[in-house]
């Protein structure tokens, strides 16, 4: 049976809380939750001794994985593997080979299905464990700031610089950062009025931890956009917005990770927006008629 039954991580799919406890586990542990990421429901028929083989690592290690996924026993966790894989299979209509981590022998229709449900179903599960709360709180401080300072780094930064985008034409004042040092500069002049938003799926990339802390002790409300709540980037924040992006080795952070950031930005400026939707659609059809003019005529 599941531990703790009051505790919020039960609400979520098993392979959700997998990712969500990843950068807690210890190599060993790791490893096994690779395992079952990268293939549930093979796992789901596996012996604990033959997962622990197939992962260079002692049954214990095993133990102490599913106990930090919230299990009492591995049959509970096998139950819900099958269960799980089982559901996304009927819901989606897909095969359980598309499950499996793209490999070297899949054809270039597999590859396109296999990242079509990969990053499907990363927009779902964030869907699922979003905390509709904290979105509101997020979209209060952004809607009621002065000005907003935006950092990531590499994939983190595109989603930066989509949300920036979106700010600046509904009229809030608002900067993406490229540079550590320049983003560092301008989190240090923000103040009561002003709200710094770092993105990192990981939350462990020290430059945007840094940039966090640096707005946090100007006095700006932090906002983090993260897939592990319990990282060093959301501990850091005010308010922590959480994905569920699905990744393995063939899909690395840049893929899953960015379509589930770019679901939760979304969110977040409709939700401004809304706040202030006739100064929103005055603001977005003003822009939208200043580009027309650059767009190229029939016939000419």
């Amino acid at each position: 049976m599941l531990e703790a039954p009051g505790n919020a991580k039960l609400s979520r799919t098993v392979l959700v809380r997998i990712r969500s406890v990843l950068p807690a586990l210890r190599p060993s542990e790791r490893a096994v939750a690779e395992l079952v990421l990268s293939d549930p429901s093979r796992v789901a028929t596996m012996s604990i001794g033959d997962l622990a083989e197939e992962c260079g690592t002692s049954t214990t290690s095993v133990v102490r994985f599913y106990k930090k996924v919230g299990y009492g026993g591995y049959p509970d966790l096998r139950l819900d593997l099958a269960r799980e894989t089982a559901r996304e299979s009927v819901a989606h209509s897909v095969p359980a080979e598309v499950y499996e981590d793209i490999n070297t022998a899949d054809s270039l229709q597999d590859i396109v299905s296999k990242i079509a449900f990969n990053e499907t179903m990363s927009i779902a599960d964030t869907a699922q464990v979003l905390d509709v709360e904290q979105l509101a709180r997020a979209i209060d401080v952004v809607s009621g700031s002065r000005k907003i300072d935006i950092f990531g780094v590499g994939a983190g930064g595109l989603v930066g610089q989509d949300l920036q985008q979106k700010l600046h034409r509904i009229g809030k004042v608002s900067f993406v950062w490229p540079e550590v040092h320049a983003a560092l500069a301008s989190a240090a002049l923000l103040d009561s009025d002003g709200v710094a938003v770092a993105i990192s799926h990981s939350g462990a990339t020290s430059d945007t931890i840094d940039f966090l802390k640096a707005g946090k002790a100007a006095g700006a409300a932090t906002i983090a956009i993260t897939n592990h709540a319990d990282s060093p980037l959301g501990g850091v924040a005010d308010i922590v917005l959480t994905t569920a992006a699905r990744e393995t080795p063939f899909r690395p952070g840049a893929m899953g990770s960015r379509i589930a950031q770019m679901m939760l930005v979304d969110c977040l400026f409709v939700g401004v927006a809304q706040k202030s939707n006739e100064v929103s659609i005055d603001a977005l059809r003003k822009t939208h008629a200043a580009v027309q003019s650059r767009k190229l005529r029939r016939g000419n």
